[in-house]
Order: C-alpha cells, then sequence, then structure tokens
C-alpha cells in the first residue's frame, strides 16, 4: 500500500505539472498576441515555479530504495585535531539539524557527547518524516573543514575532518534478529543539560554488537530501560544498513570511508578561507554560499548525489586546498 501510495502521488505530480504547464503556454501566448506584456510576465513565473517543482520531483522519483521512506540516523564523529575537529562536528550537527527543520522533518537529539572546549566529540540525530533516509544517504563519508582557526592566536588556517554515518530507522515489518551473546551492553551517566535524575544515575546506555564491533549509544531518556529499548532500535538499524549498503555493491566505497577519518577519504570540502567554496568531491556541485550550505542548503548536494548513485555515472573532480 505504501509503494502504491507512493506511485499514485508521482503520477499525479506528472500529470499536474503536464496540465499547467499546457495551461501556462497558452496563456502566454494569448498574452503575446494581445501585447499584455503584464500577463506575459506572470506565465513566465508560472513557468519558473513550474520547473522548480519538476526538480523537486524528479529527485523524489530516484528515492525507490528498499528503505527510503523510512526515518534516518544521522551519526557525527569527530575526527583526529582536538578542539578543531570537535568543533567542525558541531557544525555539522547543527547543519543536519537545520536541514531536516527545512524540509519539514523531525529532528531529535539521541546522543550526545560534548567537546572538551568546543563542539562535540559525537552526536546522533533521528530525522523523523517520509523520504528522510532516501534523502540522507549519500551523505555519509568524511567532511572537510578549511578555515582561519578561531582558537588559534596566531590566526593560522587549519584543516578539520569528521565523519557523517546515516542509516535508517527498521520498520516493524522488518526482522533483524539479534543474538543476545554478540551484545556487550555498558551504562554510563548521561552528559549535557538534563533533570536532576539524569544526570546523578546511570541512565545513558552503550551497545557493541562484537561480531560488527557496530557501536551505538543512547541517552536521551531519563529511564535505563527506554534507552536500552532506544538503542536496540539504533542497532537493528545500523545491521540493516550494513546489508543493504552490501546489496547495493556500494559496501566497498563505504567501508572505505569509514577507515579513516581524514586525508583521502572525504565526500565534500567546506572552504572558508582564504576564499570561500563548498565542493562535492563525487559529483562537482559547488556553493560559494557556505553559510547557506552550513545552514542548511543540502538539497543541491544530495540531489546530485542520488541522480550519480541511481544512474552510476561518475564524474572526474579536482580537490579544492
Amino acid at each position: 500500500m505504501q509503494e502504491r501510495r507512493r506511485l499514485d502521488e508521482a503520477v499525479s505530480a506528472t500529470r499536474s505539472i503536464e496540465s499547467e504547464l499546457s495551461d501556462t503556454s497558452e496563456l502566454i501566448d494569448m498574452a503575446e498576441a494581445e501585447g499584455d506584456e503584464a500577463m506575459a510576465n506572470d506565465g513566465v513565473a508560472a513557468l519558473r515555479d513550474l520547473a522548480a517543482r519538476a526538480e523537486t520531483d524528479k529527485v523524489a522519483a530516484l528515492l525507490a530504495g528498499e528503505a527510503d521512506n523510512n526515518d534516518s540516523y544521522i551519526e557525527v564523529n569527530s575526527g583526529a585535531g582536538g578542539t578543531e575537529s570537535q568543533d567542525w562536528a558541531g557544525m555539522l550537527q547543527r547543519m543536519y539539524s537545520r536541514w531536516g527543520e527545512k524540509r519539514g522533518f523531525k529532528v531529535e537529539l539521541m546522543d550526545y557527547h560534548a567537546g572538551e572546549q568546543a563542539g562535540i566529540k559525537s552526536a546522533t540525530l533521528l530525522l523523523k518524516g517520509a523520504g528522510a533516509y532516501g534523502w540522507a544517504k549519500t551523505e555519509s563519508g568524511v567532511h572537510r573543514l578549511v578555515r582561519i582557526s578561531p582558537y588559534d592566536s596566531a590566526a593560522r588556517r587549519h584543516t578539520s575532518f569528521a565523519s557523517v554515518w546515516v542509516y535508517p530507522v527498521v520498520d516493524d515489518d522488518i526482522d533483524i534478529v539479534v543474538d543476545d551473546k554478540d551484545l556487550k551492553i555498558d551504562t554510563y551517566r548521561a552528559s549535557g543539560s538534563g533533570g536532576q535524575h539524569v544526570n546523578t544515575t546511570d541512565s545513558a546506555v552503550r551497545i557493541t554488537h562484537l561480531p560488527t564491533n557496530v557501536v551505538v549509544a543512547c541517552q536521551n531518556e531519563r529511564s535505563q530501560h527506554k534507552n536500552r529499548a532506544t538503542a536496540m532500535k539504533m542497532l537493528k538499524a545500523r545491521l540493516y544498513e550494513r546489508e543493504l549498503a552490501i546489496r547495493e555493491a556500494a559496501a566497498a566505497d563505504v567501508e572505505a570511508g569509514k577507515t579513516d577519518i581524514g586525508w583521502g577519504h572525504q565526500i565534500r570540502s567546506y572552504v572558508l578561507q582564504p576564499y570561500q567554496l563548498v565542493k562535492d568531491l563525487r559529483t562537482g556541485v559547488t556553493s560559494t554560499a557556505p553559510g547557506d550550505v552550513l545552514d542548511g542548503a543540502l538539497d543541491p548536494f544530495m540531489a546530485a548525489a542520488l541522480s550519480q548513485r541511481v544512474t552510476g555515472e561518475t564524474v572526474a573532480v579536482e580537490d579544492v586546498e
């Protein structure tokens, strides 16, 4: 039924655009025949709106993967480099939160470990909404920031790295079997702001899946039992995502991107100094407004990466210094 609803919506959207295109074309022809410049301008503006809608629908048509319509987890981890990388990871967490809010997703912070001076060591977001995983799945990889460090008294240029890992929330009808003997479960005190109970008991839960070394953690609930249940859902989602990656024959690239948070593994560079440029190293898509990108303007990058994944086309892209 979900697949039928998705196809019905896609067909209806296409027919609506076709109908409006025909009507708008007739309107422009009529305006030109009558010499009505205002009406012609209105028609041109309507065509621009239709083109934007068509582009959005084209991207939506690419979301046909097995779990693309599911909710999504986005996990951000800082790389080597101490405060610099932790601050960069915090910027990425904010970027994905803002992007999710702009797309109408409900964004929840599931796990959070603050940096020593600024930013975060790691954080996990939950994005709830139709197509959340399909849109975000191409963001997995290493992201590189180049800027004049606000933490360097000599005002030198620094390069920082952080990794992003995206995996879908597993539906109730997808059965992932996890053997208890394969799990290592640790409890610890929740970090960050919270009620009196949150910060005085070992309510946070970390689960390690020993065969795969997959680690998940949750601390957003006051109850240890609730955090454990949520962490188990996250673990099953991670294991399911691994299986999807293998079936998509992209496991090699994905795993290579996880091996090291540093040079040679990045998917996107964000340069703030000495010039301003965001460049995707897979698709070649660029933006000269990094402030907008860091405020959540990610759709052009995601759309290009989705198209590339579906078509299998690759482009030769030079890195930015």
